[in-house]
């Protein structure tokens, strides 16, 4: 494995370059620039022109819309998809549910809701933490009763990203009261319109509306909703955090926030110590240097037919204690500039001026997604053996 590309990989990666600067909508550019997160509106938007192009699923097999690149054009793309101030896809559908269902969902479900994941059509959201069962997700009380051909859901998830935009939500639910807790546990798939649901807000430090709440009272979800067998839900869920730790890691994104604080530093007015600050992001490029190695080494690797091992545990902790190291240079270095909140007027940069807010939104990234004290465990017990 190495980085240094191929001239048919360079020529792809100035392809992919070039459709970037032609396609990407101009108010997406606009939020970006300046670090601030897209809307439904321009999310949306942005993974149906991927999905259209057959770019939206790019580590699917072939035969179920992805578009069969390898592990290095994957990371060109989202390279430059970064570098092109185009937002991360969503990883509901693309990253999480649907590897599920291609995996273990039966050949209806795969015929009724991939169609709509690979087209960026449908929007999906994750129904696994609840007041009494985060870190400890096996401790779930959310309950599924099977009744004639339906299961009657009831309980609360919390943390629900995204659950204000989404049509459907992936569902760990409680099956079996009388076994080892893991064993009791299954996989639905849930229509966020369907009566008794209920979505409350949960607005977080930066100030914006991300999160959520949800309640089921009486929920009616179609036996043919449920993914694999009941009780198949804790395996279920342990694939699908590999690959949402995985993506968490953020090393293209990292990327462009890097770049991002190169340009407001280099913009800043002459008060700013810019040597000092030259100093500060090269040790943030080394460290993403050595980041981005070990992802593209563990990403390559899956190309081989080797599934993901506890090399996910080690990027996410790593990703997201550069994503906080990143985001606390940019409220350092911009000192004042990064007072400001909601101003309407620019105070000596666009770009320092919004880092509080994305500095308050990180301080989570090292919770959701398994916290990384957790993930320090994972790597103790199947790397160290304790």
């Amino acid at each position: 494995m190495n980085l240094e590309f191929t001239q048919e990989e360079l020529e792809f990666q100035q392809s992919i370059r070039d459709w970037m600067q032609a396609n990407v909508p101009d108010d997406i550019k606009r939020c970006s620039a300046v670090g601030e997160m897209t809307g439904k509106e321009l999310q949306q938007k942005w993974e149906r022109l991927l999905g259209e192009r057959g770019w939206l699923a790019l580590t699917w097999p072939k035969q179920y819309g992805g578009p069969g690149w390898t592990a290095t054009q994957r990371y060109i793309f989202d390279l430059e998809r970064a570098m092109a101030g185009a937002p991360p896809t969503s990883p509901f559908g693309v990253a999480m549910v649907g590897p599920v269902l291609y995996t273990f969902g039966s050949q209806e479900q795969k015929d009724r809701w991939l169609p709509g994941i690979v087209s960026g059509r449908t929007l999906w959201c994750q129904g696994y933490s609840e007041p009494n069962a985060g870190s400890d997700l096996a401790s779930l009380k959310t309950r599924a009763e099977r009744r004639d051909d339906h299961y009657l859901v009831n309980g609360q998830k919390i943390w629900t990203t995204q659950a204000h935009w989404a049509d459907m939500m992936f569902c760990l639910v409680r099956t079996d009261s009388t076994v080892k807790q893991q064993k009791g546990i299954s996989f639905l798939l849930i229509d966020m319109k369907t009566p008794g649901i209920e979505v409350r807000p949960i607005y977080s430090i930066d100030g914006h509306h991300h999160l959520n709440e949800v309640y089921f009272t009486d929920v009616r979800v179609p036996l043919e909703n449920l993914v694999g067998q009941e009780g198949m839900g804790w395996t279920i869920a342990k694939f699908l955090l590999t690959h949402e730790r995985t993506t968490i890691a953020g090393v293209a994104d990292s990327h462009h926030e890097i770049s991002r604080l190169k340009k407001a530093v280099a913009e800043a007015p002459g008060f700013l110590d810019k040597s000092q600050a030259r100093q500060r992001i090269a040790e943030l490029e080394i460290e993403l240097m050595a980041l981005e190695y070990t992802n593209f080494r563990t990403v390559a690797a899956t190309d081989e037919g080797k599934p993901f091992g506890p090399e996910s545990s080690g990027l996410k902790i790593k990703g997201t204690e550069l994503q906080q190291k990143v985001s606390q240079a940019m409220v350092e270095l911009g000192g004042m500039m990064s007072l400001t909140w909601d101003n309407p007027e620019t105070v000596g940069s666009d770009i320092f001026n919004r880092a509080t807010r994305r500095y308050n939104f990180l301080r989570a990234c090292t919770i959701y997604g398994g916290s990384n004290e957790i993930q320090k465990n994972v790597l103790a017990k199947m790397l160290l053996g304790l």
